[in-house]
């Protein structure tokens, strides 16, 4: 499959450009796109049984995810204020990006030690080039059906965070269903339109808990972030502050001394596995404000189910044929359909 390029007039491209509005000049997006999709890779395997991490697929048929989410990232903010994160292993698929964005903006984590460490890696760089640094996090794998809501509330929650530098602000939206393979935010006090105290954070309910979450008013956790990075770092610190200074040390000798990633990757060998979302945020609500969200038709396309589902809600046409570009998951699913419907004709 050929690595991943860049849609510069893609759909969200699009959908969107009449509504830009660049914000303030310490704001930067950094784009995760080093996860490996585990729980898609019925949809992701190729026929020669490779796996394409979902980032690096289409889902219509046209410019793949990580496409989608750097033409939503360049319409906030410019080209040299947008970092991505990938895995080593993933080489193969993001290639490319060396060539269509500044290559010390392309951050390698040597291996896969949770988004703790990804995330930690990737503020530490953005801490070296600007210290007053406020970080939009934009997960590389999600589809959303209305861009434009998605958009503001990203300019809005940059705007909120300046008032708040200490907090971290998440993206809430308002549900669509319940959903346990989800994160909730239970939001407390009102602090100005639409931002609040966050009440109680879980990561991934039973599905008891999550309707009486839902019932009292919570909201699905997007991983759409806005935070200070000196505010995460200090964060950071609080849980894994030995990491943190190890890290800091590599990452500056990579900076500064020119010497490549072999600092980093000597310090990666060691590192255990932090997730941000339960290791970090949870039990830190102090620490939290929620902004919401309406509705737009948000997936985090983290199961076949939930493919299915923003296809079954998508209008056609679209292209559920094999491109050659990429994993086209529209024609995944309708292959892996068709092959379930044909298997009790062959029993």
């Amino acid at each position: 499959m050929p690595p991943s390029g860049m849609g510069l007039a893609g759909p969200v491209t699009r959908r969107l450009i009449g509504n830009a509005h660049m914000i303030d000049t310490h704001t930067w997006a950094l784009v995760l796109a080093a996860g490996d999709g585990n729980r898609l890779k019925s949809l992701t395997t190729c026929a020669d049984g490779i796996a394409v991490p979902k980032q690096f697929c289409s889902l219509l048929g046209g410019p793949s995810l990580l496409d989608d989410t750097l033409a939503r990232a360049r319409v906030l903010v410019p080209p040299e204020r947008i970092f991505t994160i990938v895995a080593a292993q993933h080489r193969q698929w993001w290639g490319s990006l060396q060539c269509l964005q500044p290559g010390s903006n392309l951050i390698v984590q040597p291996k896969n030690r949770g988004t703790g460490i990804g995330i930690l890696l990737a503020v530490l760089h953005i801490l070296e080039r600007d210290p007053l640094a406020q970080i939009l996090f934009l997960p590389s794998d999600h589809y959303v059906q209305n861009e434009t809501v998605l958009a503001e509330a990203l300019q809005e929650a940059s705007r909120q965070l300046a008032d708040e530098q200490d907090k971290l602000l998440i993206l809430g939206l308002e549900p669509e269903k319940i959903d346990p393979e989800l994160g909730y935010i239970l939001p407390g006090t009102e602090r100005s339109t639409g931002k609040f105290d966050v009440a109680l954070f879980v990561e991934k309910p039973s599905r008891l808990i999550a309707e009486e979450l839902v019932s009292r008013g919570a909201l699905w956790n997007t991983f759409i972030i806005a935070a200070g990075a000196y505010k995460l770092q200090r964060m950071l610190e609080q849980r894994c502050g030995a990491i943190v200074s190890q890290l800091r040390t590599a990452v500056q000798k990579r900076v500064h001394l020119s010497l490549g990633d072999a600092p980093v990757e000597e310090i990666y060998r060691r590192l255990p596995t932090v997730d941000f979302s339960r290791d970090v945020l949870e039990g830190q609500e102090g620490c939290l404000r929620v902004l919401r969200v309406p509705q737009c038709g948000w997936s985090d396309l983290g199961t076949p189910a939930r493919v299915a589902e923003v296809l079954h809600r998508s209008t056609p046409p679209y292209d559920t044929a094999d491109s050659g570009t990429y994993v086209n998951l529209a024609f995944q699913h309708r292959l892996v359909t068709e092959q379930n419907s044909a298997m009790p004709a062959l029993q």
